[in-house]
């Protein structure tokens, strides 16, 4: 990846000539574990082949972009009663659509390469009714009282696995085990981390030791919020990171069309006060394959209106590790039908997001100040539609109404800032811009805008 000198020395030609320069934002590095992006993508949406083969002839796209963890949704064969890619055949193979366990190997080689992580999503608590389980080891299987096998959720193409099972414990571990062995995996995003059937000690103890047998870091993904009240069980289990998913459905209901800045600040500040009493970090988002397409299909625009260029900003420069969801990106165009792997319309780009999207990328790799959960101070403005912080240097500037708006500079302090973003300008590309703030300065944000500093 691109090295951190490099960029540093581009913000150091901006600032010996002073105004707008045209800059690279591409192929930058973490500064910290705690700085890093995921991108989750379904090998068969991604491409037009939909193949490992294919995907692995991207990664250099994506590096450049600034992904650091691969999130592959799942890869395994998949049942044919509705096609879902969370009702597994097998779990110690391949969707063959996708190639073969030597492809996938080959994949994750390419990405390591490039200083990329690979996560897989695993399924723990279900397979598809048609998975050979059902017929060669019925243990496996919850039952109800009339001793049938259990739909859990009503999701009519899957049964519900019986973690009382030892035999059915050790398989599944074994399968864990061979994708970090076999395929030299970097972790797992696990679905459904809240299912009440699945127990605590069984995430205590696989956890702790796929992460003591490996060389490397083994990370873990919960979907689930711990902070919810009902899943504070999980706090207990050892995971990573686990999903903001009370603040992402919180945002996506109430900010299509929102314009008070109190409001999302109070979202805001309930959310720090919730992620302080958890012990992993977390990852946030705007959007995932279930926000996506579930519930009738959503994309940012849907979800977000035209704020959804401001709220990218706020979930980059905010707090935690951001997720990019396939097609992000380039303003998620459409909506995707998991089940069926439609593809990525990658020929309808947004610029407006696009650029913003790299841009940040970069931004949140490069300022240590944005680590996972650095402190946060909120900036007091007059406009009622303005959402203002700071993390250390930086400081970011949101207008969540439909008119322009000029705001006081006397809310930070004065002197030298380098303005990295200014949504007035990136639809034509990233740049950089020295600027010099002080009481006497106005801000200018133009409708649904934003801009980003950092103090020099």
């Amino acid at each position: 990846m691109f090295p951190l000198l490099s960029l540093i020395a581009v913000l150091l030609l901006a600032a010996c000539n002073p105004g707008k320069e045209k800059w690279s934002v591409d192929n930058t590095s973490p500064v910290s574990l705690e700085n890093r992006i995921i991108y989750q993508l379904n090998v068969g949406a991604f491409t037009e082949e939909g193949t490992f083969k294919a995907a692995e002839g991207q990664l250099a796209r994506l590096d450049t972009l600034g992904v650091d963890i691969l999130w592959l949704m799942p890869i395994y064969p998949r049942g044919e009663t509705m096609h879902s890619p969370y009702a597994s055949m097998n779990f110690y193979d391949v969707n063959p659509a996708y190639g073969t366990v030597s492809d996938l190997k080959a994949f994750v080689a390419a990405a390591h390469e490039r200083g990329m992580k690979v996560w897989l999503d695993w399924v723990p608590n279900h397979v598809a009714v048609e998975n050979p389980w059902v017929k060669e080891h019925p243990e496996y299987f919850t039952k109800d009282a009339k001793g049938k096998m259990i739909h859990p959720h009503g999701w009519g193409d899957v049964y519900e696995l019986n973690y009382q099972d030892e035999e059915l414990v050790s398989t599944m571990n074994g399968a864990l085990k061979f994708w970090a062995d076999s395929c030299d995996v970097d972790g797992f995003r696990c679905d459904y981390v809240s299912s009440p059937t699945i127990p605590v000690s069984y995430w205590q103890d696989i956890i702790a030791e796929l992460k003591s047998r490996s060389s490397k870091t083994i990370e873990f993904l919960s979907e689930t919020d711990i902070t919810n009240p009902e899943n504070q069980r999980i706090d207990a289990c050892g995971f990573d990171y686990d999903y903001a998913w009370d603040f992402q459905g919180t945002l996506a209901w109430k900010f299509k069309d929102s314009s008070d800045a109190d409001s999302l600040k109070t979202i805001c500040e309930e959310f720090l006060t919730a992620s302080k009493q958890v012990k992993n970090r977390r990852m946030v988002y705007l959007t995932n394959h279930d926000q996506n397409y579930n519930d009738g299909g959503h994309t940012l625009k849907d979800f977000y209106g035209d704020n959804r260029y401001a709220l990218t900003v706020l979930q980059f420069t905010f707090y935690g590790m951001p997720l990019i969801y396939q097609g992000q990106e380039i303003g998620d165009p459409d909506t995707l039908n998991y089940f069926t792997d439609a593809k990525v319309k990658w020929q309808q780009v947004d610029r407006r997001m696009q650029n913003t999207v790299r841009t940040l990328c970069a931004f949140h790799h490069t300022q240590p100040s944005l680590a996972a959960d650095a402190p946060i101070e909120f900036l007091e403005t007059d406009n009622p539609s303005v959402l203002a912080y700071q993390r250390g240097p930086v400081v970011v500037i949101i207008n969540l109404s439909t008119e322009s708006c000029s705001v006081d500079c006397n809310i930070i302090s004065a002197g030298n800032y380098t303005q990295w973003l200014n949504s007035k300008t990136i639809a034509d590309g990233p740049s950089v811009t020295d600027v010099t703030l002080d009481t006497e300065t106005s801000i200018e944000l133009d409708a649904k805008g934003f801009v980003v500093y950092v103090k020099q």
